[in-house]
């Protein structure tokens, strides 16, 4: 040994103290290590064989291989190969070669080849599992089922809440646009009152500036509806297309990262998997993120619905949801509401003016317009809804309703002459008639239009659109935003596990390939196949 040593590069020798210092040290951490000591006074000195007699079975060690080789100056020497099994490793110094020379602590090659495996290789062995071999192979298939199958319910809920949104969005703006057509409708209804005459009865001066006034401020309350409800509209497209667009684009790229990698794994294409597991780590974080998103969508759904039901129980108090569509103030509500009472009041007494003071008295020829020869009997009055103090008031005995008052009054029509003045039995001219049932038909108009005018008052419309709301259009919308956060985290979570089961699958498909190679290769040195080392 000490020949051999001095032959050696001093360098050499140097350089390996600090190596064999650390794998002293290892083996004696080591508890295979420290049970090899205990048995080793059991151990049997393996016998020198000459490479030409037979040895008997069982008298030599299992890890041991002898190989003769004859000697160039004496032929019956025999030479012993120590822990050959053991040593069979690669070597770092050779190319990664398997290392063929035993122990042999005066061999660099050995002292590189016991620092390499210990690492590598506790305890070395040449097989590879083929229960986790099949376990990596299912599990991988499983996952990948997985991401398809949050995908699919990721899609699904994606098309169906986009139905429910827009379902939802435009039962909104029909509500909106109700009230703002009813307003509209009442402007219009106010103005035709404001200009309406009979005879010579017209609107009164104060009547006039009142409507004039409410009309400025139910054109700014149909001017909040419309832009506040708009706004809202724009809103959701401009937040949920993108979403929807990203979520397309992601989902889409997990499942294709899942097909690809399942497919690659199965095939062997390392490099092309390890860049799609580097890829798919900056995938699987992103989603996640957008997992919360989608959960984030969820909560606000389910809370805004939560806001409504509470809302409903308490629909006199101005709240958040306003911003949603707006509540008329109290105080312009109750002014529409005594201005359109005072107008369809106003109108039915200037009719019956009309007709208690020009159609039913006998005006003598010199009343100037007031006198158009009428006669007979006389004409009822009209049924005012409202008293002087615009309280609901029932209809006197004799006096006409909306309903009957054109069939009524028409019986009292006169035919007239070329002058305008009744030639026949009458008491109302045809142009009189006329100008009556207009006013007649606006102040029913009025009339009608008040239990909206309330239902502005009492938020009625509000209170129907998120009853509606509630009870048709939330659980769709909580139902299908649950499915698209569940179905993204489950693509994700199946995905990166599918990310892990790749490398997992790729190592055990790796130890099978080597396995061979190694099993061809002991095959050829003549090593038992599926050898394993005693403890």
């Amino acid at each position: 040994m000490i020949r051999c040593l001095k032959s050696t590069n001093p360098f050499i020798i140097i350089s390996l103290f600090p190596l064999c210092f650390v794998l002293i040290v290892l083996a004696l951490c080591n508890p295979t290590f420290a049970n090899s000591l205990d048995h080793f006074q059991d151990a049997k000195i393996p016998e020198f064989l000459d490479a030409n007699t037979p040895h008997p079975p069982g008298n030599v060690e299992p890890n041991t291989r002898r190989i003769a080789a004859e000697n160039a100056q004496n032929t019956n020497s025999t030479y012993l190969i120590l822990a050959a099994d053991r040593t069979h490793r690669r070597d770092p110094s050779d190319d990664f070669n398997f290392y063929t020379g035993g122990w042999n602590i005066t061999d660099p090659h050995y002292l590189f080849v016991s620092g390499y495996n210990p690492f590598l290789e506790k305890k070395k062995t040449y097989g590879y599992s083929k229960t986790a071999y099949a376990i990596s192979v299912i599990c991988l298939t499983l996952f990948t089922l997985a991401a398809v199958g949050g995908f699919a319910s990721l899609h699904v809920g994606q098309k169906r809440f986009q139905d429910s949104i827009v379902d939802t969005v435009a039962f909104v703006l029909h509500q909106a646009d109700t009230v703002i057509v009813k307003l509209k409708d009442l402007v219009d209804n106010l103005l035709a009152a404001r200009n309406s005459n009979v005879g010579q009865s017209i609107m009164p001066r104060e009547l006039q500036a009142n409507i004039d006034d409410i009309q400025k401020r139910i054109n700014d309350v149909s001017g909040q509806f419309r832009n506040v409800t708009q706004t809202n509209s724009d809103d959701i497209r401009q937040f949920l297309n993108p979403l929807r667009l990203t979520l397309i684009v992601f989902s889409t790229a997990l499942l294709v990262l899942a097909f690809l990698g399942y497919l690659c794994s199965i095939f062997g294409l390392q490099c092309i998997v390890h860049c799609l597991v580097i890829f798919g780590w900056i995938l699987v974080a992103l989603t996640f993120i957008l997992s919360g998103v989608f959960l984030l969508v969820h909560n606000v759904v389910a809370d805004t619905c939560v806001a409504m039901g509470e809302w409903l129980q308490n629909p006199d108090a101005h709240s958040a949801l306003e911003s949603i569509i707006p509540k008329v103030d109290n105080k312009t509500a109750q002014d529409i509401f005594l201005v359109t009472k005072g107008v369809t009041f106003g109108l039915i007494t200037m009719i019956n003016v009309q007709i208690s003071n020009v159609s039913n008295v006998d005006m003598p020829p010199n009343a100037g317009p007031l006198f158009y020869n009428q006669s007979g009997p006389l004409v009822p009055l009209l049924c005012n809804p409202y008293d002087e103090n615009l309280k609901e008031t029932k209809c006197a005995s004799g006096e006409v309703s909306f309903d009957n008052a054109s069939q009524v009054w028409n019986n009292y029509v006169c035919k007239t002459a070329a002058s305008g003045n009744c030639a026949t039995r009458g008491r109302i001219t045809p142009n009189g008639y006329n100008e009556m049932m207009t006013t007649v038909n606006v102040s029913h108009t009025l009339y009608t239009d008040m239990p909206f005018v309330v239902d502005l008052i009492d938020s009625a419309y509000l209170k129907e659109l998120f009853g509606e709301i509630k009870k048709d259009y939330c659980p769709n919308l909580e139902r299908y935003t649950k499915w698209m956060y569940v179905g993204f985290t489950t693509s994700s979570a199946a995905v990166m596990m599918s990310l892990i089961l790749w490398i997992i699958y790729a190592r055990e498909r790796r130890h099978r390939k080597y396995t061979k190679k190694v099993n061809n290769a002991r095959s050829s040195a003549g090593v038992p196949l599926g050898y394993r080392q005693n403890p």
